[in-house]
């Protein structure tokens, strides 16, 4: 049996550009499409729409390894990167080299990909960490790179790497490939070869996946010329099944058909999702800037706290003992101005008595 990385041919991944043909006109059309939203955000949005998709990226990249990041205090040093205030409280060692990353990441997409870079991003990703794991280098163990399972007892190797000797050179390669590819390959192919490259490498001791999600990014900014807000990891944590099925079918041959065809589906996806967050910010403005004089203050308050969960507001809504917590108020006050926000198109209800709970409108503003 021979690994991808073991037959004549590697590191030359095969498929068929014509399937995915339709998918690159589609992310190009997406790209102008978000480019013409943000020009109608205002600064302050922006930098909101920024830091809330690459702290998403930053969490889910992380729950993809089984890592749980704290999102305030990764959002507190994704602010405090971008000279904003942020809460005092000092943000843990971890959520603190993620959000360097992130930032580092998103600030020099332009720029060639080197060994120097690599070995930065992964410096800053186990930042404080003191495990024995080679920092800011690549692999040099003897022992086999192997990914494994170790379900009831038996042990299954699912992919063995290039061993740590040859790690080096077979990144000097990949480098060089990363960086002209940029002229001679479609954004798409190159962002979904370039991670089954990158991941086959498996260059460090470990967050390969979490740098390869990165080097994505790269691509896709490096693509259109500016900083794209694509949070791919989004995406495929609801995906992670598939992702790694997906990964593992490469593992013993050199045809990434599959793959290129999911993963580039995976892109569109992530790409959507981040236009949808646009429009949010967008209806947030228009609603609150439209409403402003119909509004008492308590209403304000529970419209800015359940635009601050996201595009879903809170899970199954709000309810009326939630209005009461948020503002201090009594249930006939709550229920009088909740009524009143519905009468006013700020919100839907759904549901009856206390099963009644209220979403956010959006449809109404857009």
């Amino acid at each position: 049996m021979l690994w991808n990385w073991e037959h004549k041919n590697w590191p030359q991944f095969t498929y068929d550009s014509d399937q995915i043909s339709q998918r690159e006109k589609e992310f190009l059309l997406a790209v102008g499409k978000a480019s013409g939203c943000l020009k109608s955000v205002n600064e302050g949005d922006s930098r909101k729409l920024i830091i809330e998709i690459l702290s998403l990226e930053g969490l889910e990249s992380a729950k993809i390894e089984g890592e749980t990041l704290d999102r305030e205090s990764l959002q507190s040093s994704i602010k405090r990167h971008f000279g904003l205030n942020s809460a005092p409280k000092k943000p843990s060692v971890k959520e603190a080299g993620m959000a360097e990353l992130l930032c580092n990441a998103y600030e020099t997409f332009d720029k060639p990909l080197t060994h120097e870079m690599l070995g930065q991003w992964h410096a800053l990703l186990f930042k404080g960490r003191s495990d024995g794991i080679e920092i800011g280098e690549y692999r040099t163990h003897k022992e086999p790179m192997q990914i494994v399972s170790n379900r009831y007892g038996s042990l299954k190797v699912f992919f063995e790497a290039p061993p740590s000797k040859q790690v080096k050179k077979e990144m000097d390669v990949f480098i060089k490939w990363f960086n002209e590819s940029r002229k001679k390959l479609s954004a798409l192919q190159r962002a979904a070869i370039a991670h089954i490259y990158f991941e086959s490498i498996h260059p460090f001791e470990d967050g390969n996946g979490r740098i390869g999600r990165v080097l994505v990014e790269k691509i896709l900014s490096q693509s259109v010329g500016e900083a794209v807000l694509v949070a791919i990891s989004h995406v495929l944590k609801k995906r992670k099944k598939e992702y790694y099925e997906e990964l593992q079918k490469c593992n013993l041959n050199l045809d990434a058909t599959d793959w290129v065809a999911f993963f580039t589906h995976v892109i569109l996806q992530a790409q959507q999702e981040s236009i949808e967050r646009i429009y949010f910010i967008l209806t947030k403005s228009k609603m609150l800037a439209a409403l402003s004089e119909k509004l008492n203050a308590r209403q304000e308050k529970v419209l800015i706290r359940i635009f601050a969960e996201g595009a879903t507001g809170f899970k199954g809504g709000l309810s009326a003992k939630n209005y009461m917590s948020i503002v201090k108020c009594s249930r006939a006050t709550a229920t009088r101005d909740l009524n009143e926000l519905v009468h006013i198109k700020a919100l839907i209800k759904v549901g009856d008595l206390r099963y009644a709970r209220y979403l956010l409108n959006i449809k109404n503003w857009r």
